[in-house]
């Protein structure tokens, strides 16, 4: 495990950590590497039931090593390949966070930035402490964020999402949480209760239905609408015939 992604698991419930705070969390490459090393493992892990993704200080993450970047711009192709290679991980890890069969939480403070804010978008669940501000401002950078646009704009209305693409304003976390960016807020001083008590309560459920839940639910996204009940269709038909569920309708009209 490198020491920039820790992982801590209790009760089903596997907590990744960010832990660069020096760097607010930059997704730098080593940082997306260990990233992904963490997300495949635990992809394999049949005892966990629920990720929380969460991050060390001030901020969730302040989005790419822009340091790094920098030092690209010296390759005799002006640093073509290794940005394209950076993007190319980074999209990677987000397919992966969404590929997993887990539930995953972005446990969010301080600032969520570009990639940070692909990254906790790119979660199922946010939980956002009250005083978080949320932005894809590369553009006061002069670098349109179009790769966390793709995470934005699926959890945010296009129009919305341009705009701050557009003009580099911050969400604050009343206003993520209006929009339904964020699922709940929570003040600093609970954000960890309170994340860890939504965890748990999906801990609770049937794994397996959640399992194939989360894969139906992310399949049939942007789908046509005859596509997507074919999706769904086959996914409810799928759990429904689990003895497990079964058992459970069983128990609900016995009022067991």
């Amino acid at each position: 495990m490198s020491d920039l992604v820790t992982r801590t698991d209790a009760d089903g419930i596997a907590t990744v950590t960010l832990a660069s705070p020096g760097t607010l969390n930059a997704l730098s490459t080593p940082m997306l590497m260990a990233l992904a090393a963490t997300f495949d493992r635990i992809a394999a892990d049949d005892n966990v039931r629920v990720v929380i993704l969460a991050a060390e200080g001030k901020a969730f993450s302040a989005g790419h090593d822009l340091k790094e970047m920098q030092s690209y711009r010296g390759d005799p192709d002006g640093g073509r390949a290794r940005f394209q290679a950076l993007f190319d991980r980074c999209a990677a890890v987000m397919q992966a966070i969404a590929a997993l069969p887990q539930p995953v939480i972005a446990r969010v403070q301080g600032v969520a930035a570009a990639a940070g804010c692909q990254l906790a978008c790119t979660c199922d669940l946010i939980v956002a402490s009250e005083t978080t501000r949320f932005g894809v401002n590369g553009i006061n950078l002069g670098l349109f964020c179009s790769t966390p646009a793709v995470a934005l704009s699926r959890r945010l209305a296009p129009g919305k999402a341009f705009e701050l693409l557009t003009t580099g304003n911050f969400l604050s976390a009343a206003r993520a949480h209006e929009l339904g960016v964020v699922n709940r807020l929570s003040p600093p001083d609970r954000l960890e209760a309170d994340t860890r008590a939504l965890a748990a309560q999906i801990a609770a459920k049937d794994p397996a239905a959640i399992r194939i839940g989360k894969r139906a639910f992310q399949a049939q996204l942007g789908l046509p609408l005859d596509q997507a009940y074919q999706v769904a269709g086959a996914a409810i038909v799928e759990n429904v015939l689990r003895p497990d569920t079964a058992e459970g309708i069983a128990a609900f009209l016995d009022r067991r």
